[in-house]
């Protein structure tokens, strides 16, 4: 299915505490606008923030979820979204993370883009040769993913017994770095 046919909602997993990094992530300043930018600025008609451990405010034109169990790791984050791509109709789900915050639209257009152009549906940012975010999958795959999701593990599970998924270099665009300390 072309792009320009398609519709991409991007699920920006926020729900953690960051135990790690002493506080919420998504109440770091800054890193909600700079998701959601490159989110919306990358080709996502919608933006689905799924929360958690912290509550705040969705901005204009973004849908916030609540992941309930989402002490019990990105799996609920990714459950909660998924569910709500659903309601949307998306055909592709871009998921992203709130802690890689020089991850610009960019990345997001260019691994979206590889999606939509593979005969897979599924394609994930490389930052030097290391699997990062975005992750952008295909509705078709969303039955699969859901019965890999288990703990803190997201759609890796699902990705990574595949052989058909992008591999997209952004290296030359952001670091990716998901930054765990303050």
């Amino acid at each position: 299915m072309a792009l320009s046919q398609s519709i991409a909602v991007g699920v920006l997993l926020a729900a953690g505490a960051g135990r790690r990094y002493g506080k919420p992530k998504v109440l770091v300043e800054g890193w909600l606008d700079a998701a959601i930018r490159a989110l919306q600025g990358g080709g996502c008609a919608g933006v689905v923030l799924v929360l958690g451990a912290a509550d705040v405010t969705a901005p204009p034109g973004v849908t916030a979820v609540v992941a309930p169990d989402w002490s019990d790791g990105l799996s609920a984050s990714v459950r909660a979204g998924l569910a709500e791509a659903d309601r949307t109709q998306a055909d592709y789900a871009v998921l992203h993370v709130i802690d890689t915050p020089d991850v610009g639209p960019a990345v997001v257009a260019r691994v979206l883009a590889r999606a939509a152009s593979s005969p897979s549906g599924l394609a994930r940012a490389y930052f030097g040769g290391r699997p990062g975010h975005p992750v952008v999958i295909a509705r078709r795959h969303w039955p699969a993913v859901l019965e890999r999701l288990k703990g803190d593990r997201g759609a890796g599970a699902y990705l990574g017994g595949r052989s058909d998924v992008e591999n997209v270099e952004c290296g030359h665009l952001a670091g990716g770095q998901d930054i765990d300390e303050s």
